[in-house]
Order: C-alpha cells, then structure tokens, then sequence
C-alpha cells in the first residue's frame, strides 16, 4: 500500500551519521565517526548499586507517573551545577528535564518554526540539530565563522537583510564537528549583536566540561541580560549517554511552552533514569568522574594530533581543540572528501564527510573526527590508514 505521508516527510532523511555507525559496528574497522563517550568510563558497577539501592528506597513512587517538569531534587542539582561549573546562576524553576538533549532541538523547532521561516547556525553546525529543525520545513542561512567562532560582523548583516529570521542555533564550546571554542571577545560581540535584534538563542553545551587546556570562558546564557538565551545541557557525555537525561534552562515563557509541548511528546522524561542520576550525585563524586574523563580523552587528543601531525601529508589542516570529542580535517584543494572516505572503508577506517554537517554550503574537502572512543593503538593505526587514503587521492 502506498501511505500519503506528510509533506515534511520529503525534507527528512536518515542521520548519515547513524546509518554510517551500523557500517563501522563491524569488528574490523577503526572507526572515529561516531560521537561515543569511552564506554570503559561508565561507573557501572556504581550504577547497579545505585539503581539496587533506589528500587529498595522509593520502588513504587519510582515506577509511578512523575511531573513533566522533572525530579525536583534533580532540577536543584542541576541548577546549584550550572551555577558553580558554569557560572551561569540558575533556579530549579528555570529548568525542564528532557529526554536527552536532542529533545530539546525538536521542541525548539516546533515551537518557533513556521514553514519557511529562517533558522541560522554556525557553518559547519551539528547535522542532528539541522536534521531536528529541518523536519518543520524552514530556510537555514548559514553564519560564517572562523577558528574563534561566528563572525558577529557577518551576523549583523545577515539579521539586517534577512527577514523572518526566528532562532539561531549554536555551540560555543568545543563545537561539534570542528572543536573549536569560540573566544572570549566574540562572545561578547555575538551578544551584543543578538541584543541590537532581539533574537533567540539556543546555546547547546554538551562538551562545556570537557576541556583538557586553555581557559574557560563564560557561557552566552551567563552574558544574557535580555532573557534571549536557552542553555541545553546533557548529561550524555559526562555520565551516561544510556539514560536519555538532558536538560533547558531558559527563559520562564520558553520552559513553560516547552513543558506543554513535552506534555503532549511523552509526558515526562524517565522518573527511573532520573533517578539513577540523582542518587548517584548524592552517593558518589560525580566531579571526580568527570575528571578521570578529562584525564583520557585529553591524553587520547594528544596522541591523535601528534600522530596526525607525524602522519598526514602536507596541505591537509586539522584543528587542534582544547576540549570536547572532535577536530576537522580540511583536504587540499581538489581532494574530494568523498573519495578519501572510500579509501578510508576500504583501509577499515572510517570518518565523517564533513559536508553533512553544512545545511547549504557544501565544499567536499572536510572530514569530521571523533577521538574520545578509540584506545591508543587504534588511533595510531588508524590516523596511518586514513593518511594512506589521503595519499592515494593527491
């Protein structure tokens, strides 16, 4: 039978990504494609004798339906760690538990986003974010940005000659895919710009803990004087990506439409899940956790730039991040990213073509790659399997 589908269905596609991670699922591969935090740093055994501990404590209440909102004790951790991690002061009030991060994106485009209206992100962006928004039909308009961020100049611009302009989408802090951190000053200017045109900002800050150099700077929503700043937070990559348990914290009008949009998507996030993470920060340390994930994924940067740096042929550039789980390949002229990907499948190594991650501008000389996941020997062997396939397309 042929089902008459919704127009929207036409502009959505599977995630290149996930269909890319069934591929490197074989045994065989190297693969730095996903955006997997090191499984041998979940505190498994903690959670068992958390999760024994609660069921015993709380079963029934545990088990039962729970406010939309979320986990009250939950919401006031959250709120006391945005404050003292971020700097970014927050009540509990301020903040609605979602099923992961990536809820939010959808809820975001639902609420603001009328067919046609203009989303803008920074150029590259995060393909699940334009793959969430992209499902309620808008026109994206990319930002240009550089190796300190978006270029506030270029922003003002586009915002004085583009109407129906309703959110911009960005991530200042160890961005996926680049890693690049935005500077201290073009925060600053960035809000300043927003603040000249009253527009909304999603600041997704999923790596914001995970920095193994440089200088932390402050977070958009903590440069927010005119409530334009929604903070997502996700405790994906410094817990558990299993749980689902993300978070917004933004202004009251927001929270309150997305708790009615989440009212009507899947009533409230796992009372379970949240619970789990919730006795876990009462039982254990999870800054400590934190820490020996710091510890690793800076040494396993380390070791990928050196070798990158030992291995790669002359002309290829890649970022050197200070935190998070990425950094960016850039071919030289005339190297097409898609035929070093091929080399790399047939070399059992595999990246992310980094024309997914543009909505409009496509080059085919970039490749996204992931180093949080991988131990040393495979990322040394498999940094030397894609220069081979670099070479063999020069």
């Amino acid at each position: 039978m042929e089902y008459k589908f919704a127009s929207r269905m036409d502009r959505m596609k599977a995630s290149e990504i996930r269909e890319l991670l069934k591929l490197t699922a074989q045994p065989d591969i190297i693969s730095f494609a996903g955006g997997l935090p090191a499984p041998e740093l979940f505190p498994v055994k903690e959670i068992a004798q958390v999760s024994h501990d609660l069921v015993e404590k709380e079963g029934q209440k545990l088990l039962q339906y729970a406010t939309t909102e979320g986990r009250p004790t939950l919401r006031e951790k959250i709120a006391r760690r945005m404050t003292e991690k971020y700097k970014t002061p927050v009540v509990a009030d301020d903040i609605l538990i979602t099923t992961g991060s990536q809820q939010c994106l959808d809820f975001a485009g639902k609420l603001f986003l009328d067919p046609g209206d203009v989303v803008l992100c920074e150029s590259p962006s995060y393909l699940g974010a334009l793959n969430a928004f992209n499902a309620y039909q808008p026109v994206f308009k990319e930002v240009p940005t550089d190796g300190e961020g978006i270029i506030p100049e270029e922003l003002d611009k586009i915002l004085a000659t583009t109407p129906k302009c309703k959110f911009i989408y960005v991530i200042p802090d160890f961005q996926n895919p680049t890693g690049i951190c935005w500077s201290l000053e073009r925060r600053k200017k960035f809000m300043e710009v927003i603040n000249k045109y009253d527009l909304p900002v999603f600041e997704d800050n999923p790596y914001g803990e995970l920095r193994y150099s440089g200088t932390s700077y402050p977070t958009l929503k903590s440069m927010d004087t005119k409530g334009l700043v929604s903070f997502l937070g996700t405790f994906s990559k410094i817990f558990c990506p299993g749980l689902r348990l993300g978070w917004i914290a933004g202004p009251h009008s927001i929270v309150e439409k997305f708790v009615m949009i989440k009212q009507s998507a899947d009533l409230h996030t796992s009372n379970f899940d949240q619970g789990i993470a919730d006795a876990y920060m009462d039982t254990y340390d999870l800054d400590a956790h934190v820490k020996e994930i710091v510890a690793l994924y800076g040494h396993r940067r380390d070791l990928i730039l050196k070798t990158m740096e030992e291995e790669f042929p002359e002309g290829v550039a890649f970022t050197r991040p200070e935190g998070g789980l990425f950094l960016w390949v850039t071919l030289p002229e005339g190297v097409s990213a898609r035929k070093v990907f091929d080399k790399c499948i047939e070399q059992k190594v595999a990246a992310v073509i980094g024309d997914a991650f543009y909505p409009n501008d496509k080059t085919d000389r970039s490749m996204r790659v992931n180093y949080s996941c991988m131990p040393d020997d495979k990322i040394v062997e498999g940094v030397k399997r894609m220069a081979k396939a670099i070479k063999e397309c020069m």
